[in-house]
């Protein structure tokens, strides 16, 4: 059994509206949300924005917490490959010259 959260009065199973005062108590569907690709662009390109919008928003609007969060989480990583690649090729290169 139910009861009105407004007035206390019982409510029927399957009832939309509070019969004593009127108060709507049918259970509000969830909001759908939506969270473009843009954010996870922006979170790949600038990674402490994304991992700052990810801390705000986590609780709040998880959908855009998580593309910007995927997107930081990418953009670190895409980073450490070519930093690392670079070094690689920057150390081959060197050593080629010195071989000379």
């Amino acid at each position: 059994m139910a009861f009105c959260k407004n007035c206390g009065a019982q409510l029927d199973d399957n009832a939309v509206v509070c019969a004593q005062c009127g108060t709507n108590v049918a259970p509000a569907a969830p909001v759908e949300q939506k969270a473009s690709f843009g954010w996870a662009v922006l979170g790949f390109f600038f990674p402490i924005v994304g991992l700052i919008l990810w801390l705000v928003w986590k609780n709040d609007q998880p959908a855009k917490a998580k593309k910007a969060g995927v997107g930081a989480l990418v953009g670190v990583i895409v980073n450490i490959v070519i930093s690392i690649l670079g070094s690689i090729a920057g150390a081959a290169l060197s050593a080629m010259m010195m071989g000379m």
